[in-house]
């Protein structure tokens, strides 16, 4: 089993709807983050990295901390922070798998209408809604062997 501690660095993320037809992408393509994991607590916090937002939208920025379970599988984070209050007291599941020396995260799919709001992969305002089903994958490579915390 690969093993999820570290630091990880956002590298890219990508939306396909059912028909595995391109959606847009988070952040229009330019989004920055990382992931901590480690000691049973992980970390996240993402962020449109563009330099100008366009008018009429709003720079996005999303992220939450809990304790977590992985089963080799998919990574589920019990939030108990983070800045949107409606996500603390949420699993949050991911399913992860490992391709080249990346971690590929990829949240439940989400029904049109709704944005994508997933670590990893923080879609907003200014995208409108989405029509049908989505999923998204974030592709994160990591940058350290372990949290530096822990050492």
């Amino acid at each position: 089993m690969d093993t999820l501690d570290g630091t990880w660095r956002f590298v890219r993320a990508t939306a396909r709807d059912d028909a595995e037809d391109p959606r847009p992408l988070p952040y229009d393509g330019q989004g920055m983050g990382r992931i901590v994991i480690g000691g049973g607590r992980m970390a996240v916090m993402m962020i449109d990295w563009r330099q100008d937002v366009p008018g009429g939208q709003k720079r996005e920025y999303s992220g939450y901390t809990g304790t977590y379970t992985y089963d080799g599988k998919q990574l589920v984070t019990t939030v108990d922070a983070a800045p949107d209050p409606s996500r603390i007291g949420t699993k949050q599941p991911r399913g992860v798998r490992f391709e080249n020396g990346l971690m590929i995260l990829i949240p439940p799919p989400r029904d049109g209408g709704r944005r994508h709001r997933t670590p990893g992969n923080r879609l907003g305002e200014g995208l409108g809604p989405l029509t049908g089903r989505s999923r998204t994958e974030t592709v994160l490579l990591v940058s350290t062997a372990k949290p530096e915390h822990l050492d």
